[in-house]
C-alpha cells in the first residue's frame, strides 16, 4: 500500500484554477444572493478549497437593481457610515440606497460576509457588480451560473 497517495492537497495560489462566473441577481432575494456569491468568491465550492488562499472565483453579478427584500426591510434597513467629522454620522435607508447606488446594496451584502482580514480584502476585488444587464467583461467569457444549483 502506498501511503503517499494518502497526502492532503494543499492549493496555493501557483496551482489554483480561477474562472469567471455570471450571476443574474433579477429576483433574487439579497441575503441569498449575498451568502451563494460569497461562496463562489471564497472558493467552498471546489474540491481542492483551502482555507488561507485565494482559490475562489471572480464573480460578475448583473441586475443589482433588481433585487429583492422581505419584510419591511426596504425602508427599515439603514446603511450607517461617517464622514470623521464630530456629529458625521449619516444614515440611509435600503431604499434610498436603491434609487441612488443599487450596485453597493450587493456589494455591502456580500462583503460582510467575506472573512474580515487582508484575505477577504483580496478576495472581495474579485467581485464585479454591476446595473443592469450589461458588463464590460466580454473578452473573459464568464459562464452563466444558476444559483439555486449551489447548496
Amino acid at each position: 500500500m502506498n501511503t503517499l497517495s494518502y497526502k492532503t492537497i494543499s492549493a496555493n495560489k501557483e496551482t489554483v484554477n480561477k474562472e469567471w462566473l455570471l450571476v443574474d441577481a433579477e429576483g433574487q432575494t439579497l441575503g441569498r444572493l449575498a451568502s451563494r456569491v460569497a461562496k463562489l468568491i471564497r472558493g467552498k465550492h471546489k474540491v481542492n478549497y483551502t482555507p488561507h488562499v485565494d482559490c475562489g472565483d471572480n464573480v460578475i453579478v448583473i441586475n443589482a437593481e433588481k433585487v429583492n427584500l422581505t419584510g419591511k426591510k426596504w425602508t427599515d434597513k439603514s446603511y450607517i457610515r461617517h464622514t470623521g467629522y464630530p456629529g458625521g454620522q449619516r444614515e440611509l435607508s435600503a431604499e434610498k440606497m436603491l434609487e441612488k447606488h443599487p450596485e453597493r446594496l450587493v456589494e455591502f451584502a456580500v462583503k460582510g460576509m467575506l472573512p474580515k482580514n487582508k484575505l477577504g480584502s483580496a478576495l472581495y476585488t474579485n467581485l464585479h457588480v454591476y446595473v443592469g444587464g450589461a458588463h464590460n467583461k466580454e473578452a473573459q467569457k464568464p459562464k452563466e451560473v444558476k444559483l439555486d444549483s449551489i447548496k
